[in-house]
């Protein structure tokens, strides 16, 4: 196994900027209790830098630059995997230019054995999940220090959190497919032979590690965290519940998920009437990417998240050639009460004498932005509009810029990798599903009521009915965050882009579960580990046509 070898080889991020002992850990198998004393007597807290290492290598530059041969403008960490996902699905239209560095997901032509994408996703986890297992080594089961019990309790839920990512990349929901292969699992205590012949392990047994996993976590964890990039047991509860809930493990979703948000509230109607989704200090952020102004995809310029997404940045390409939209048919959904609503913006066509587009005024047509603010191009003064003006309607407004000054060229937002909001809609869906029809729905109407729109009625009166209008919901509430395409998958619905503002070209029609929705195993670990060859790996099938 290549990749495994590989990243065994290379020192992780965290052994770049310390000289922890787990340098003289062997690299297959088991330590000795002897070398085990030895790394814990000297002092558990040089450990630390290498759990600040699992949050760190999620914001990580160039990640792939050797692999990819150059500098990807994609290479920014998990905020980008989330982009790929987004896009792939049916909600987050995009320009079909050069300059959308997602436009292989808009096209869905990067489901192959070289992509680029593909190899992305399996660096990205697969690195996390070998940091993650070198803590382990040092942090055994038998540990007593109370920080290496926390650092074992961190490690274990960013394995299980980088295994549900690689679950649903590689393969469909669990339900239906518990026996069809998924990905390799590498633990602590996976030797380096082992790791060159390792077959596909099934989803469900993908699953009993990660729920293994967290469990475990939640019974080492506390509250108490540094930052919000670190896990704690919040987040171990809201991982399981989003696996519980792939699961359809109602009950214990609801329950998880009503743990993971014990201390967190959502954002306010106020908070969220303007660009937002930024600052990990939100009371509804559970866990995230904490973003300072000296990490290096800040100092890049353009390769960070606010760069593709913001659309009131200062430096990027989403105030250029690549903004990010919503699919109109969703957007058309959403009542003119809901807050939400604002969270994109309309625009009317102008044209010249000769019926030429000339661009869009969005005056008046965008709610949720500060229409006093102007801006000085070489003399002459411009507003919001003008800004505005070359994008087309159902632009998104929902991710503010740096410290919400618009036009800052500083792109140091931070990303949301959790939320209040998602675990409300987790606990409303558990619910229904579980019977509990009238619960779920006053745990709904409670959140978008108090929160969104304030004269919102759920009119669901099943189960059924009530799992779709969360799901709309969903939709709405996390767009952008990473989660629609997975939800498409989970709930195994069809991908309808037709009828919407997508370009005609990949105005996609495509049933339920259809395999070109599966990304497959890179050639590079086919080609290094035996335990899987290329009959083992997902079908190739022919990029869909509109």
């Amino acid at each position: 196994m290549k990749l495994y070898k590989y990243l065994y080889l290379l020192p992780s991020f965290a052994f770049m900027v310390t000289s922890c002992d787990l340098d003289e850990i062997p690299e297959g198998g088991t330590i000795t209790s002897d070398q085990k004393d030895e790394i814990q007597s000297k002092d558990p807290s040089k450990l630390k830098a290498d759990v600040i290492g699992l949050s760190s290598n999620l914001i990580k530059y160039n990640s792939i630059g050797e692999w990819y041969g150059g500098t990807a403008h994609f290479d920014f960490g998990f905020a980008s995997a989330c982009m790929m996902y987004d896009t792939s699905g049916m909600d987050m239209p995009s320009e079909d230019t050069g300059y959308n560095w997602y436009r292989s997901q808009l096209r869905m032509t990067d489901r192959t054995e070289t992509g680029t994408n593909t190899y992305y996703f399996w660096n990205l986890f697969y690195s996390e999940i070998k940091m993650a297992n070198d803590i382990l080594k040092v942090a055994t089961a038998d540990v007593e220090d109370k920080a290496l019990k926390q650092y074992r309790g961190q490690a274990l839920a960013t394995r299980a959190w980088s295994y549900l990512n690689l679950v649903q990349i590689y393969q469909f929901t669990y339900k239906g497919h518990e026996n069809a292969p998924a990905v390799p699992i590498v633990t602590e205590e996976t030797t380096g032979e082992q790791a060159a012949s390792n077959p596909r392990a099934t989803v469900a047994a993908v699953y009993d590690l990660i729920m293994k996993d967290l469990t475990d976590a939640i019974g080492l964890l506390t509250a108490d965290r540094d930052s919000k990039d670190q896990v704690n047991i919040n987040v171990a509860y809201g991982l399981r519940a989003r696996a519980n809930l792939l699961m359809q493990n109602w009950q214990d979703a609801a329950t998880d998920a009503e743990k993971a948000m014990e201390g967190y509230t959502p954002y306010s109607r106020n908070d969220v009437s303007k660009p937002s989704f930024n600052d990990s200090n939100a009371s509804s952020w559970i866990w995230g990417n904490v973003v300072t102004e000296t990490n290096d995809i800040v100092q890049s310029g353009i390769l960070n998240f606010p760069s593709h997404m913001c659309s009131f940045t200062g430096n990027g390409y989403a105030p250029g050639y690549a903004g990010r939209y919503i699919n109109s048919k969703l957007y058309s959904q959403i009542p003119d009460t809901d807050v939400r609503k604002g969270w994109w913006a309309l625009g009317d066509p102008v044209y010249d004498e000769n019926n030429k587009l000339l661009g869009y005024d969005f005056t008046g047509k965008c709610p949720n932005v500060d229409w006093t603010w102007k801006y000085n191009y070489q003399g002459v003064d411009y507003n919001i509009a003008d800004w505005l003006g070359w994008q087309a309607p159902y632009l998104n407004v929902k991710f503010g810029p740096y410290q919400n000054v618009y036009n800052n060229a500083t792109n140091a937002c931070d990303f949301p990798m959790m939320r209040a909001e998602e675990m409300i809609l987790i606990k409303a869906e558990a619910q229904a599903m579980a019977g509990n029809v009238s619960g779920a729905k006053l745990t709904l109407e409670n959140f978008v009521k108090n929160y969104r729109d304030p004269s919102y009625v759920c009119s669901a009166s099943s189960a059924e009915a009530l799992q779709d209008e969360i799901w709309f919901q969903r939709r709405v509430e996390l767009w952008g965050e990473g989660f629609s395409f997975f939800d498409m998958m989970r709930l195994k619905k069809p991908m309808d882009r037709t009828g919407a503002n997508y370009a005609s070209n990949v105005a996609f029609n495509l049933p339920a579960e259809s395999q070109i929705f599966l990304w497959l195993i890179p050639e590079d670990e086919i080609n290094n580990n035996s335990g899987i060859s290329k009959d083992d790996n997902n079908p190739v099938v022919s990029v869909p046509t509109a």
